[in-house]
């Protein structure tokens, strides 16, 4: 994998005409956010609703806070699209690890299609 990344949102499908004013929403949410360091420590494995695609993650310990408080905004603004949310809770299991991960969260991106959106955090 070329780079980390931490989905704050299932995938959704947009219809073209929405992408601008999603992306924009999403912008208008997000503005205050400010940068933040996540440590995360703990391995759990994820699948989605239809139990077709497997996850591996990682449980955050520190930041937690403020992940959760993106993933509500984020939800906002697909409830206003009236798109599904995030997934609620979709762990199947999880095993201890000494793997110790720590993050600054300095922006938050959107891909739709081959496009990229980016959100910088104050």
């Amino acid at each position: 994998m070329e780079e980390f990344h931490l989905s704050l949102s299932q995938c959704v499908v947009l219809r073209y005409h929405w992408i601008e004013p999603f992306v924009r929403c999403l912008r208008e949410r997000l503005a205050t956010f400010h940068r933040f360091f996540c440590v995360a420590d703990q391995v759990k494995v994820y699948t989605n609703q239809n139990k077709t695609r497997t996850f591996i993650g990682l449980e955050v310990s520190a930041g937690h806070f403020q992940l959760l408080e993106l993933v509500s905004e984020v939800d906002r603004v697909l409830e206003e699209f009236d798109l599904p949310t995030f997934y609620k809770d979709i762990v199947d299991g999880f095993e201890d690890s000494a793997f110790l991960l720590r993050i600054q969260w300095e922006q938050i991106r959107c891909k739709s299609g081959n496009k990229y959106f980016s959100f910088p955090l104050r």
